[in-house]
């Protein structure tokens, strides 16, 4: 892979990476002016991928090494490495900084895929993560928390015995707090227990997401990626546009050649979308749509049964379009004149809870006990929310500065071949969050593939007041009596 210098975009794919350091296990590498070999010439391709499910970030270089620097390093799998990544001009937070001095250099935890290639030559795989990954798997948490959930996260986070990360903690405030007994388990998976019971201050949200990114952590619910604190949608990082054949290169055109390589920036070199048609059978029966928790409270031998509606529920928090509608209708689906929505039977689950655990009349999400099954329900629903989401993957131009957890906007006309006006699909279009995100650097270019959801449609659904079934399918039919087959003629 060439080093690039220049911080002036030519094409839209340039990037700027001015070398790929390889530190072995004692600090140092074949120059002892970089502590380290600089092997960018014979990585035929860098990887990077980050995502809001997540904890860590992960990546590859596939390495076509000619100068037996896997023999004479050596490499073993406690190395680390160290590059620093960006679009041209990007500087600061916009880049990917894993350098040594200024960033957080990732550490080799695996070699794979060794092939010998002709009689100098032999490639292979080195797989990286960041530090956190492995301290991750290497330690621990055995500790009792009490307090707010996003102060108990940060405690976590920073404990010296625990993830003892450096690097910056972006969070949203919790409005609840409690008290949190840590069974002997890896940091991450401490905190995801507890971003399990977070809810979001001045939101009616519950369950938080604990992800890292090529800018640091982060601790907030999906709605925080949504709006902001103010509940207005945030600004997207960068919008996208599908331009088919007759209207290429762009609606309009622009007038420099600065213009042109933003614009290049704008266009998508491929999509499709990953779950355009919803699995409604699939999402009934793990409940997006409806859910009954029966929550049992061990400490007074109590019950209490809640059931969560999808659609009654939806307008409780804010979703990716301010104007967004639910991505089904709850109209009725059979002759018992009910929706998908109010079938609560189709997932039942059984809720363990207690108060005074630890002296407090709370319950599971520390708040009052008789919340328990609602909470649940809701945060159960909103995950399968978003997981059944309109999913959608994009290629296109390496931008450095964004990130899994961004909103962008995709501009999608609508297909109708008489759309002079090019009018946006009105389902799929609209604003998305990235959940996932590969970059993808080769000699040639920067890429980058992205996966978002949206967990509404763009537009509401246009419905009319229908509750009766038959007023859709018609009357149908029914036999009452069972037939008996030695009697039914053929």
């Amino acid at each position: 892979m060439a080093i690039k210098n220049s911080d002036v975009i030519e094409n839209a794919g340039d990037y700027v990476l001015r070398g790929i350091i390889l530190h072995n296990h004692e600090g140092e590498g074949v120059k002892p002016e970089t502590r380290g070999v600089n092997i960018a010439p014979l990585v035929l391709e860098l990887n990077i991928f980050e995502s809001i499910y997540k904890n860590s970030v992960v990546g590859s270089v596939v390495v076509l090494d000619t100068q037996n620097i896997i023999g004479n390093l050596p490499i073993q799998g406690t190395e680390r490495i160290s590059f620093k990544l960006s679009t041209p001009g990007a500087h600061g937070s916009a880049s990917i900084d894993c350098s040594t001095t200024t960033g957080h250099p990732m550490h080799v935890y695996a070699l794979t895929d060794r092939t010998q290639q002709g009689d100098n030559a032999v490639s292979y795989v080195l797989h990286f993560a960041s530090r956190e990954f492995l301290r991750n798997v290497r330690t621990k948490v055995s500790k009792a928390f009490t307090g707010r959930l996003d102060e108990i996260v940060y405690a976590i986070f920073k404990d010296e015995e625990g993830l003892d990360s450096r690097k910056h903690l972006d969070f949203q405030k919790t409005r609840n707090q409690d008290k949190f007994v840590i069974p002997n388990l890896p940091p991450m998976s401490a905190i995801q227990m507890i971003a399990n019971r977070s809810l979001g201050d001045n939101s009616k949200s519950a369950g938080f997401h604990f992800y890292e990114t090529t800018k640091g952590y982060q601790f907030r619910s999906w709605e925080s990626l949504c709006v902001d604190s103010n509940g207005e949608p945030r600004p997207p990082k960068q919008t996208f546009e599908y331009r088919p054949a007759n209207v290429r290169p762009k609606f309009k055109k622009g007038p420099s050649d600065k213009d042109s390589i933003l614009d290049s920036y704008e266009e998508v070199e491929t999509y499709k979308f990953l779950n355009s048609s919803h699995d409604t059978a699939a999402n009934q029966a793990v409940g997006t749509y409806a859910h009954r928790v029966i929550s049992h409270n061990l400490y007074d031998k109590s019950y209490n049964v809640k059931d969560y509606n999808y659609h009654i529920s939806f307008d409780d928090t804010k979703h990716t379009d301010k104007l967004a509608g639910p991505s089904v209708v709850n109209t009725p689906v059979d002759y018992d004149n009910r929706g998908l929505s109010d079938y609560s039977e189709a997932l039942v689950s059984l809720m363990s809870t207690t108060r005074f655990a630890h002296n407090e009349d709370t319950g599971a999400f520390g708040v009052d006990v008789a919340q328990d099954g609602a909470l649940e329900g809701k945060r159960h629903g909103k995950r399968n929310e978003i997981l059944s989401g309109t999913t959608l993957e994009l290629r296109v131009k390496g931008q450095s500065y964004l990130s899994a957890g961004d909103v962008i906007q995709f501009n999608l006309p609508n297909i109708d071949a008489n759309n002079p006006t090019k009018k946006l699909d009105p389902q799929a279009a609209g604003r998305y969050i990235i959940t996932n995100l590969r970059h993808r650097v080769t000699d040639e270019d920067y890429i980058q593939i992205l996966e978002c959801v949206k967990d509404a449609t763009f537009k509401p659904y246009h419905t009319q007041n229908i509750k009766n079934y038959t007023n859709i399918a018609g009357r149908q039919q029914s036999h009452k009596r069972p037939r008996d087959i030695d009697k039914v003629k053929e």
